[in-house]
């Protein structure tokens, strides 16, 4: 009953993980970190570094969302959407086909390239797939990450595998403190257990090597296997399965906390939603000018994905010395300076740029 599910939503989420990378928006990967420029590209839009707090909101989001679904659905994310049970199943499913004599070394034969796609798959994430393929093999720098990236993964999967779910996996210790008496759970029914056959297939189909039929373990990855597995048997009886999903999902703590994160959501949306197309930033430089002239630099940062063509001016009465029109590339930031000359007593410049229905001013002091 479950598996074809489980198939279905681990196939979709590996095609998710391995394709959004080449999903481009505005010009750029829907999702990706700029280590060189130090900013995040996010489906269209871009979050610079100086705007770290946005990276805090999206990150308590997503603790606070975790902290739900485990709450209310268990350790469903083990079971049914975790990168190394999606790996570890395609690669037992796939080594399966030629049959269960070699299974164990076909398995770890075939988790070879999928180490490599791996690999590769999470550099994408900070360098653009076509750049990564191009400069695979000859940039040092990214050919030593994919090596390392490749070993490491092959053999945390090969050698280590299962036993990390059990036993170092973070996530697996934060579930402990998180359930609580309605938690979606996988349990025997002990009430029926003079009926059970005993033929233990619940346990030899375990991937993490538990007996369902002992208690409830900190060790189940709710993938309900052993439903399955029971079900082809006790179904012949006229029987439901001995284990079985066991919790309830919808109780008060299900409408407050998931409320909670909706709004959480639907905050960080709006304030991401009311960033400003252009930033605009203005200091004065204290440097040793004559009497009436001034310097100030600039940044001007454009968060959309279209160029700006803007021009800088002042209300004031002031001469501006330097460049006046500015190009702005999608994603960009401009650095820049300008002189100012004053041509009568002045205590407070304005300075302004304007083009493409923006225009922003900003104040500073004049001395």
């Amino acid at each position: 009953m479950w598996k074809p599910y489980r198939r279905a939503i681990e196939s979709l989420q590996a095609v998710i993980l391995t394709g959004l990378p080449f999903l481009a928006i505005n010009g750029q990967s829907a999702l990706r970190f700029d280590i060189s420029t130090l900013k995040l590209y996010v489906f269209g839009s871009v979050i610079w570094i100086r705007e770290f707090y946005l990276i805090l909101g999206v990150s308590l989001f997503f603790l606070l969302f975790i902290a739900f679904v485990t709450v209310i659905f268990g350790r469903v994310w083990c079971g049914w959407l975790c990168p190394q049970t999606v790996l570890l199943d395609l690669s037992q499913s796939l080594a399966k086909l030629f049959g269960r004599k070699q299974q164990n070394n076909l398995q770890n034969l075939l988790l070879i390239p999928l180490s490599a796609l791996v690999s590769i798959t999470m550099i994408w994430y900070f360098v653009p797939p076509a750049e990564t393929l191009n400069t695979l093999f000859v940039s040092t720098t990214i050919t030593s990450f994919f090596l390392v990236l490749w070993v490491a993964v092959y053999l945390e999967l090969a050698f280590l595998g299962r036993r990390f779910c059990t036993s170092i996996c973070p996530y697996a210790m934060l579930q402990n403190a998180l359930f609580d008496k309605d938690t979606l759970v996988i349990e025997y029914d002990v009430s029926r257990n003079d009926t059970c056959m005993k033929c233990d297939e619940c346990v030899k189909v375990c991937p993490v090597g538990i007996d369902i039929k002992k208690g409830l373990s900190s060790a189940c990855i709710a993938c309900a296997e052993c439903i399955d597995a029971c079900r082809v048997l006790s179904e012949k009886r006229g029987m439901p399965a001995f284990p079985n999903y066991k919790g309830r999902i919808f109780r008060p703590k299900t409408f407050w906390l998931g409320g909670a994160t909706a709004v959480a959501g639907i905050a960080l949306f709006l304030l991401l939603w009311s960033r400003p197309l252009v930033d605009f930033l203005v200091t004065r430089d204290n440097a040793p000018l004559p009497s009436g002239l001034n310097r100030y630099s600039y940044t001007i940062y454009n968060n959309g994905g279209k160029p700006l063509v803007l021009e800088l001016s002042s209300p004031d009465n002031v001469i501006l010395i330097g460049e006046h029109s500015l190009l702005l590339p999608p994603f960009s930031a401009l650095h820049g300076g300008i002189l100012v000359k004053s041509t009568g007593k002045l205590e407070q410049l304005h300075l302004n740029i304007s083009g493409g229905g923006i225009s922003l001013n900003r104040e500073s002091v004049f001395l």
